[in-house]
């Protein structure tokens, strides 16, 4: 490969005619070491190129040292190869590498916001920023700054330098190995920022289109802020309004009020859900006063469409309405059986002791302390079993 491969010289070339020198296979996964490449490799932030090399797809793209290997998804051999980029996807990453660019720089240099990591992701990428917190109308601010600089239609460009003329050039990164020396590429945006980068980029702000900030939590005594770029504004768009429509649609109102709406369904949902758990608790307490008027020394009682809760309600409230008796509760919802072994305290049985056996007869496990054992059956068909355990003591 030469000094500088492909997808430095021309990052707008979509194919490239070029040789398989080498191949191999890493943990199942074959690879393939070009020539040429105009693949960029996972790195600085910026995900792999994917693509066609030959009949193969390339589906991850890494370094190894000074050789870049290209991860396929059947092996490939040795001779003529013919690259095909998935120009969206590098597009895509342009943008977002681009705007990242822009918009760590606009922060450091109007705001004095200091980038410390970034991430590029495959929907929603984030810059970690030297602040404290902040607040919409910052970001609302910040985003404004951006759109300044993109709208500026500032070119982009690359040079060379050495690391000794870093501050002459005034360059903002110095992120590089401890001890490095030699020449490093650098990304120039136009009367804006000069940075260390390997990465691909756009030939202008412009071509960023637009930028979107989309929120910000606080981290590690900084701040992570979302955003999307380029086409992917345009995409969370339609995605936001499709929502938007369904919802307008179910709640049969419009945008102004949807927020209202919403904030109303949840209330009364929160409000029916205290509801449901008081009557829920009323119903098992009454169960467990029931039950706790049977003669049988071990009482048998088992519910459908109930829960653990449900069941936990029961057991204690019998073993303190009925402290000689001793019970077996099973309960089951969709797939999922439970089960509570309840012992009064005048019951001369131990839960801690004889729940296991009972779990073990039901296919569970399960733990408490007493007056009641509980846990999780895998099948409720040896529930006589469980109670012949119960009953023998």
């Amino acid at each position: 490969m030469s000094h500088h491969p492909a997808f430095h010289r021309d990052q707008f070339l979509e194919e490239l005619d070029t040789e398989v020198i080498d191949t191999g296979e890493e943990e199942g996964r074959p690879y393939a070491v070009l020539a040429d490449t105009l693949f960029y490799p996972e790195g600085g932030g910026q995900p792999a190129d994917r693509g066609q090399l030959n009949e193969a797809s390339v589906i991850d793209v890494q370094k190894d040292g000074d050789r870049i290997r290209h991860y396929l998804d059947r092996p490939a051999q040795t001779g003529p190869a013919h690259l095909a980029l998935d120009w969206r996807r590098r597009w895509d990453h342009m943008q977002q590498h681009t705007a990242q660019h822009v918009l760590t720089a606009v922060a450091l240099r109007d705001f004095g916001w200091r980038t410390t990591a970034f991430h590029l992701g495959p929907e929603v990428s984030d810059i970690e920023l030297e602040v404290p917190k902040l607040e919409r109308r910052d970001l609302d601010h910040l985003e404004q700054a951006v759109a300044d600089e993109i709208r500026a239609n500032r070119r982009v460009t690359y040079k060379e330098a050495q690391v000794e003329d870093f501050d002459r050039l005034g360059v903002r990164s110095r992120l590089l190995p401890e001890g490095f020396a030699g020449t490093v590429r650098l990304v120039d945006i136009e009367g804006l920022d000069l940075n260390t980068c390997g990465g691909t980029h756009l030939r202008s702000t412009a071509e960023i289109g637009t930028l979107c900030l989309l929120g910000t939590e606080t981290m590690r005594g900084g701040s992570r802020v979302y955003f999307v770029a380029g086409d992917r504004v345009r995409i969370s768009m339609a995605a936001h309004e499709a929502r938007n429509l369904r919802l307008r649609s179910l709640l049969d109102t419009g945008d102004d009020e949807l927020a209202d709406v919403i904030s109303l369904r949840i209330a009364r949902e929160k409000d029916l859900a205290r509801t449901t758990r008081r009557l829920s608790e009323e119903l098992a307490e009454a169960a467990a006063l029931s039950l706790a008027t049977r003669p049988d020394p071990v009482i048998d009682a088992h519910w459908n469409e109930r829960d653990m809760a449900f069941l936990q309600k029961v057991a204690r409230t019998l073993a303190e309405a009925a402290p000689a008796k001793v019970a077996l509760l099973t309960a089951e919802s969709g797939d999922a059986a439970v089960f509570a072994v309840v012992a009064g305290d005048e019951s001369g049985i131990d839960p801690a002791e004889i729940g296991p056996r009972v779990a073990g007869a039901l296919g569970g496990r399960g733990g408490g302390r007493s007056p009641v054992f509980q846990g999780k059956a895998e099948s409720l068909a040896n529930r006589d079993e469980a109670l012949r355990i119960l009953r023998d003591g």
